[in-house]
């Protein structure tokens, strides 16, 4: 009996991101600078504007300079945690209309709603879905220049 080649498992198949029509500015905060990233890679191939931020007080620096139509929030973040990134950045009169999307581990239900306390748009637990992050996004209007 001849030995089989060594098969390589199947990939798995490959989300291709398509522009959701508004070109928004998108902030990534996440302390897992892979996750970040890679996300951040698929929001520009969706056609969006991506900065990004690693600990919450960078977070929020990088909001009130940037301005973003969306912020993707991690919760467990060093500094501030994202509950209170975003309760501060609902404080901010130029960031009143961002949607404030927290993209966590934490799903429990009293972790949902101490998202929605704290002015959380959406909750999306990791590993996060693009296709809802993409829904999200086309439901957000394009916002004018900063």
């Amino acid at each position: 009996m001849a030995a089989s080649p060594t098969s390589l498992p199947p990939s798995p198949p490959k989300e291709i991101a398509e522009p959701t029509g508004s070109s928004l500015r998108v902030l990534v905060v996440d302390d897992n600078l892979d996750a970040a990233q890679s996300l951040a890679m698929l929001l520009q191939a969706s056609g969006h504007q991506v900065r990004m931020a690693h600990t919450g007080p960078t977070a929020l620096e990088a909001a009130i300079d940037y301005r973003p139509n969306v912020v993707l929030l991690d919760i467990g973040l060093p500094g501030l945690d994202g509950f209170e990134v975003a309760k501060l950045l609902r404080r901010q009169p130029a960031l009143q209309h961002a949607v404030l999307v927290a993209m966590t581990g934490y799903g429990r239900e009293s972790d949902r709603q101490r998202s929605r306390d704290a002015g959380f748009d959406h909750h999306l637990v990791k590993p996060g879905d693009f296709g809802k992050v993409l829904q999200i996004l086309a439901a957000v209007p394009e916002l004018p220049a900063k």
